[in-house]
Parts: C-alpha cells; structure tokens; sequence
C-alpha cells in the first residue's frame, strides 16, 4: 500500500473518530432551505405564504468512502391565530432529521416540534423569538468500527485486540434549542431579515463510553445569519446570504447569493441560480426552478480544501423540494406580502 493510500485511510478513519466520540450537528449546503433547523424563530415566519413543506437529501464524500455519509430532513411549518392576535400570530412546526454516517453505520435521528411568536413593529418591521423540544437517537454497529491501535502497518485490521471499549452502542437524549430574529422590509422591493440562535442549551450528554462529565455533553452551537431579498427588475430578484455557526472552537462561514429569474408574466414559472462560498472548504454552486411555488433546487459542493488532492474536489451533492401556499384563495389574494414578488 503506498502512502497516499496510508493519508486516505487516516483521513477516513479520523473524520469517522471525530462523528464517532464527538457531537456533530447535521447541516446542509442549503442552510437557507432548512429555516426551523438554522432558527425556531423561522417558525411560521413566512413573509410570502400561510405554510409551508420541504424536504432535503444530502450525499457527502461518495468519492473517498465506500459509505457516503446521507442525510435527510422533513419540515413542515404554518402560521396560526393569525385573525386572534393584534399585529401578531403564532408559528408552529417540525423537522424530523436522518443521517447515516462512515463505515460504522453511526445512525442519527432527531425530532423536532417547535414554537415561534411573530410581532408585528409598526408597518415595516417585525420581531420574532421561538424554541424547539427535540428527541435524539444515535446507534452504531460496533462489529464495523476499527480503532487507531489495530493499525497493522497496512491497513486496520479488525481480528486484531484493541483497548476501546464501548458501553452502548445506542443512546438517546432530549435537546432544546432557542433563538430570536428581526425583518425589515421599508417597500415592497426591500426585505432584510437576520438572526441568533443556540442549540443545545439544555447540555445533553452523548457518549457511547462511560459517562465522564464535560466529555460527554454537547458544546452549545451558535448560528448567526442574515439575507436579503431585493427585486432589482420586472424579472428579477436577488437574495444574498450570509450565515456563521460555531461550535466547541469549530466554525463554518457560508457567503453566497440566489437569484430569481422570471419566466412568466405572473412569475409562476422561475429560474433560479446561486452561488455560495463556504469559507476555506468549498465552493457551492446552485441551480433549479419552481412552478406554481412548488420550488426545486440542487447544489454540489466543490471541494477547495487540502481535500480536494483526495477526493477529485468531488464533495456533496444536495436535492430540496419545498412547497408554499395558502389556507384558502382568500388568503393569498387578499393578505400582503412581506418580501418583494414578482
């Protein structure tokens, strides 16, 4: 085995270690099309509809492992007591999350309910503040998981003693996460809308080892993000993004924009591009469409790290369906929009 081989494999197994002994949160390229996991304050906050649904599926490193890890989400959301409140109503919403994850099969499942409270500030503003309650669970298959002392001077032989020990190979804990945001929208061509949020603040511990205090709780995760949504023409508008998280002295900066093409008169067929940079790691282009608000999207994930003399740049690819509508026609004819529309 020559030594590019030997850096492969260390590599592998060192991404598999960290998921392994370290709480990872699941996130996607597309942080934009994931509102309830990026901020329980998204919930119910949709400044061009009633409700809404979506889904993503993301496939991360297919080029250098035999099993990419794969990630699915499913949220749905909707905007109630909207007559019942003076200037403000109520969001309500869930998001169930599935991943699988490196050669161990380390399994994730997290569900979600959240709640978010809307107000309304004047004409041309708004205040927003919500939390989610979630269920984890994460198991592993053992008999595939290879350790760093049956490294055999070829390959990491699993017939060989190790000194890891595992206590379970499956584990559950109950999470919270909260968080607040704010939007400005001064005319029907200008919206801007940022937000705070942290996950974790109740301090679930996660281990498959003995329960050792501070090792085994989850590091608080903050997210900080902001975007725009600016009608530049008749046909088209933008929406530029930014978005920062930090965790336990980890950090990921995604910069990027979106835009919107009008294909029809009434905008009920559109194009859309984008391209997002993920600071120091890849870059993100993004193309798809939507007809009659039901909006397809996918990106792909071009690696511009060290990574990429491993895996060909080759690094994840993610799908997004989401659905938009009203309660009834009177709603959407009737009730304004918050962002700019074709």
């Amino acid at each position: 085995m020559n030594w590019n081989k030997k850096i492969i494999l260390f590599i592998v197994f060192s991404l598999q270690l960290t998921i392994f002994l370290q709480a990872q949160d699941l996130h996607f390229s597309q942080f934009f099309n994931a509102p309830l996991t990026d901020n329980p304050a998204n919930t119910g906050f949709i400044p061009d509809a009633d409700y809404r649904l979506g889904a993503s599926l993301r496939e991360q490193w297919a080029s250098i492992l035999s099993n990419p890890y794969k990630t699915v989400s499913i949220f749905g959301d909707a905007q109630v007591l909207r007559n019942k409140i003076e200037n403000g109503w109520l969001g309500l919403g869930g998001v169930i999350l599935s991943d699988v994850a490196g050669s161990g099969n380390l399994r994730s499942t997290e569900v979600y309910g959240s709640l978010a409270y809307h107000q309304m500030l004047a004409n041309s503003s708004l205040l927003s503040a919500g939390f989610n309650l979630g269920w984890a669970n994460k198991s592993i298959d053992v008999s595939k998981l290879t350790f760093p002392d049956q490294f055999n001077g070829n390959f990491f032989d699993a017939q060989l003693p190790t000194s890891a020990v595992l206590n379970a190979n499956n584990v559950s804990y109950f999470d919270m996460q909260v968080g607040v945001n704010y939007a400005y929208f001064p005319d029907e061509k200008t919206y801007i809308h940022f937000g705070y949020s942290i996950d974790h603040v109740n301090k679930p511990e996660e281990t498959f080892f003995t329960t050792n205090g501070d090792s085994s709780t989850i590091p608080m995760r903050q997210i900080f993000f902001a975007d725009a949504i600016l009608k530049v023409s008749e046909i088209v508008i933008i929406n530029p993004n930014a978005y920062f998280t930090t965790q336990a002295g980890a950090t990921e900066c995604m910069l990027g924009m979106t835009a919107n093409f009008r294909l029809t008169d009434g905008g009920e067929k559109q194009l859309i591009l984008g391209l997002y940079d993920r600071v120091g790691d890849a870059i993100v282009p993004m193309a798809g469409f939507e007809i009659n608000h039901i909006r397809f999207t996918f990106s792909y994930d071009v690696t511009t790290s060290e990574l990429s003399n491993f895996n060909d740049s080759e690094g994840a690819t993610e799908l997004n369906i989401m659905k938009k509508g009203f309660y009834n026609d009177y709603n959407g004819n009737q009730r304004q929009s918050l962002c700019p529309q074709f």
